[in-house]
């Protein structure tokens, strides 16, 4: 491979509905550690559709009266300040009913669709505020389009259709409520209800039409979504000869394979990927690299060569990067450990946003027994405080000793090194932090370690009483 840059068409893969070629760009290295990133293109597709004037819709029922227009405005304006309550009460159950694995195992596709609903919703209370009772403009935003690119070029295809009909039918059980409460007239219930049930079956219909368009639009304009889409395709399970997935991304998959998870929480740092991609690439030394885009916030890395790759200088070098957070695999060989390292690297994002860690690298051996412990948090929470009772809330100095101590395997005299502490310091706070635990670390030393690590990713896991 010459090491200068240079374009490979792929062959013809099916990825969806959509069939191009894709393109994976070598960025200049030496010939036998390639660094491949695979990018959709953006050129071709149609510029994002903003918010237009609802007065250049047909609209497809008369307008309310003047009471009925004001009750909606006065309701639509108080759940205005409720929305991520709203939000709350619908975007697990509505995501479920997108029915695809894919993304349902992607934390940042999964937080890229709750902000899609959240606009979605404030785009028909905010209009409603306006012109109360009126059909309503769906708004895609360059944020929607961005993301509605993604699951094209990764041939993720929602039911987009389903999401709506389960979130619509949660939406309109709590606006049923609020009608009832405010309206005490019951013609005016009535009057409101009428029109606002008309609006919102129509803004649904006009919502998923707008996505659809925008699918298709997408498919249109990307150039290597099935280079991408192949990729999501290994990675999820799909049978794949090694010979055949090698030849496609001309990345050797006979080595070991270390994936990694970069992502950020705001849109706008996005371009801070760029910059921890180059410290993961400086990090490889001799290896091999592989990029994809994963979403407008996230990008999937491997790194492999002929021995397993360290995570450690990578977490050091990603250190630099302020805004950047990192997840990474257990290291494995070959397609299946290229597979089952990037399925550790995305179920250890999904834990630190599950559990709202503000963790800035997270290895997934480090974490694999609280990923099972708190997939079900209320469990969690029971579990810790059945576990640790007073010690859940004490002083997390004395939390952090028992811990180490454990974890140096009951060694004062090592665990003093680890935290840089006295040794006499270590024994205090040790002794202290198992009078205050419910089970002792001497009956039960696996329950009270396990509790402790919940902990110390999501401190905040007994205070905060889960809805």
């Amino acid at each position: 491979m010459a090491s200068d840059v240079g374009v490979i068409n792929l062959p013809p893969f099916s990825a969806g509905k959509q069939r191009s070629a894709a393109r994976a760009f070598v960025v200049g290295q030496a010939a036998d550690t390639p660094f491949i990133c695979l990018w959709h293109g953006m050129s071709g597709a149609s510029t994002p559709r903003e918010q237009r004037d609802t007065e250049n819709m047909e609209e497809l029922w008369p307008p309310p009266p003047c009471e009925v227009a004001d009750a909606i405005r006065s309701l639509c304006q108080r759940l205005l300040t409720e929305t991520d309550a709203l939000v709350d009460a619908f975007a697990r159950p509505s995501l479920v009913a997108q029915n695809d694995p894919a993304l349902l195992a992607d934390a940042s596709l999964v937080e890229e669709d709750r902000a899609l609903n959240r606009s979605e919703l404030v785009q028909w209370l905010t209009a409603n505020v306006q012109q109360p009772g009126r059909r309503v403009e769906p708004y895609v935003s360059p944020r929607t389009t961005e993301y509605i690119n993604d699951l094209v070029s990764r041939g993720i295809a929602p039911d987009f259709a389903g999401a709506w009909r389960v979130a619509l039918g949660i939406g309109w059980r709590r606006w049923l409520e609020e009608c009832v409460a405010d309206c005490a007239d019951p013609d005016l219930l009535v009057g409101v209800l009428d029109v606002t049930a008309q609006s919102l079956v129509q803004y649904a219909l006009d919502s998923v039409a707008a996505l659809r368009q925008a699918g298709l639009a997408a498919a249109m304009g990307n150039t290597d979504a099935e280079g991408i889409a192949l990729i999501q395709l290994i990675a999820s399970g799909a049978p794949m000869a090694e010979d055949l997935a090698e030849g496609r991304l001309r990345y050797r998959m006979a080595r070991w394979h270390m994936g990694l998870v970069l992502w950020v929480d705001d849109p706008q740092q996005a371009d801070a990927l760029d910059e921890a991609i180059a410290a993961v690439r400086s990090s490889a030394g001799g290896r091999s690299a592989l990029v994809a885009r994963a979403s407008a916030t996230s990008r999937w890395i491997w790194l492999s060569g002929e021995a397993a790759p360290d995570p450690h200088p990578v977490e050091k070098d990603l250190a630099a990067t302020d805004e950047v957070r990192a997840a990474v695999g257990r290291p494995g060989r070959g397609l299946e450990g290229f597979r089952s390292s990037h399925q550790d690297a995305l179920a250890a994002q999904a834990l630190v946003i599950r559990l709202g860690s503000d963790r800035r690298f997270t290895a997934y051996a480090d974490v694999e027994l609280i990923d099972a412990l708190t997939k079900d948090r209320p469990g969690a929470r029971r579990f810790v405080i059945n576990t640790l009772g007073p010690l859940a809330e004490a002083d997390t100095a004395l939390r952090q000793a028992l811990l180490t101590y454990v974890q140096c395997g009951f060694s004062t005299t090592r665990a003093a090194a680890h935290l840089y502490a006295h040794r006499n310091t270590v024994e205090r706070r040790v002794s202290r932090a198992n009078e205050l635990s419910t089970v002792k670390v001497e009956e039960n030393p696996t329950h009270v370690a396990a509790a402790l690590s919940v902990l110390d990713i999501a401190p905040d896991i007994v205070t905060v009483v889960p809805s």
